[in-house]
């Protein structure tokens, strides 16, 4: 964890790439193709901590069709820059079998940590498993698994703010921000 002396330099000296009113946009806009997609369904939502907060609830409020909510909390990056191992912190605390999921997470990388979850979570019994990303970074690679709803594109550059940290900070901002390039 950061000091909140760092936490501040960091933020002063970091790009905005998508502001606050640009972030509620694309949710608002995501949650409508998520809408006419799932209108005749009861879906499982499950947010992946601790990125899909933010996400999650604001997209859920704008959300037309019963649903239930857990989550799941898996990572590869903990308080590193770049991902690691993947670990499982918890899996979802209700049944999947037999029901459509709606896997809501921050951001798609790599996407090594979003097919881990598709593929447990199909594991488990779903009949069908769906991503939505607040972000997809657009790094040039492949990616083992495209998200089925995306907000927003980003560049490959260390991101944080609306879910995303930097240090443990800043998850809390309402807009999208890149650190400075050296």
């Amino acid at each position: 964890m950061i000091d909140p002396q760092q936490a501040m330099a960091i933020l002063a000296s970091a790009e905005m790439i998508h502001s606050a009113d640009a972030v509620s946009a694309a949710v608002s806009r995501v949650a409508r193709e998520i809408n006419e997609r799932f209108r005749d369904s009861n879906p499982l939502l499950l947010c992946v901590m601790n990125g899909g907060v933010p996400f999650a609830g604001h997209l859920m409020t704008q959300l037309s069709f019963p649903l239930d909510f857990d989550h799941v909390h898996v990572g590869r990056y903990g308080q590193a820059t770049s991902g690691g191992e993947l670990c499982w912190r918890s899996e979802p605390s209700v049944s999947v079998s037999g029901r459509t999921v709606l896997v809501v997470d921050d951001i798609l990388d790599e996407g090594l940590t979003l097919a881990a979850i598709r593929d447990r979570l199909l594991q488990l019994g779903a009949d069908a498993c769906y991503t939505v990303v607040l972000t997809d970074k657009m790094n040039g690679r492949e990616k083992p698994i495209q998200a089925d709803f995306v907000a927003l594109t980003v560049p490959d550059r260390f991101l944080f703010g609306y879910g995303m940290d930097v240090g443990g900070a800043w998850r809390n901002l309402p807009a999208i921000y890149a650190m400075r390039e050296d």
